[in-house]
């Protein structure tokens, strides 16, 4: 039976459109250039290598340049999050409530940044856990190591968790190791169990496979 529920945290909570991710990408250009005098011109090339090799660029950066990663993390995640994030979420709470599996977080971000956009966003309280890429050991999604690190985190197996996500390649690893994979505001694609546009669509999900268990049990 599924036991967990994760969510992603950066566009998966909230919508891609607030442009929240844009802030922080911007201060994550910022730390390269004024911190680590990396050349404007070059940074984006540098850091879609380092999504393409490492994940993220703050695992790029520990590896390739020994940053230290609170500083880091303290810095890109500086934003003011009532310029871009609505505190009226009161149906996606309501349906949380509703679900009747633990609720975690899985993020490549830090444990700080999760905390405030789930207290931001109205939603304390309903998450048992966040798992943050300190947990992770600094292994990001999609490297198959922050799976395994997960789920010895959580004490689940894959196939008695659900990942919801808004990055299909972190879906596609996740899948390898047996997890039910819901993707927010794409389209169907291999790897791609579910696909939902809102948040609140998960509830229809969630009863969807457990009446499927239901029936296999007979």
């Amino acid at each position: 039976m599924v036991k967990i529920l994760a969510f992603d945290l950066d566009e998966t909570l909230y919508p891609a459109r607030t442009g929240l991710m844009e802030a922080i990408n911007e201060r994550i250009r910022l730390y390269m250039i004024e911190k680590l005098g990396f050349n404007p011109h070059e940074v984006e090339e540098i850091r879609h290598r380092y999504y393409l090799t490492y994940g993220t660029s703050l695992r790029g950066l520990m590896v390739e340049h020994n940053i230290d990663p609170d500083d880091y993390l303290r810095f890109v995640h500086d934003v003011p999050l009532e310029r871009y994030l609505s505190p009226d979420n009161r149906e996606f709470r309501e349906v949380l409530s509703r679900i009747p599996l633990e609720k975690v977080i899985f993020t490549n971000a830090s444990r700080e940044h999760a905390l405030n956009i789930i207290n931001y966003l109205g939603l304390t309280g309903l998450f048992s856990r966040i798992v943050d890429i300190r947990d992770l050991g600094f292994i990001c999604k999609p490297h198959p190591e922050a799976y395994e690190r997960f789920l010895k985190i959580v004490g689940v197996k894959g196939e008695e968790c659900i990942l919801v996500d808004d990055t299909p390649r972190n879906l596609v690893a996740a899948k390898a190791f047996g997890i039910i994979t819901v993707l927010i505001g794409g389209e169907p694609q291999e790897g791609v169990d579910f696909v939902i546009q809102t948040p609140s669509e998960i509830e229809g999900v969630v009863k969807e496979i457990i009446t499927a268990e239901k029936k296999r049990r007979g």
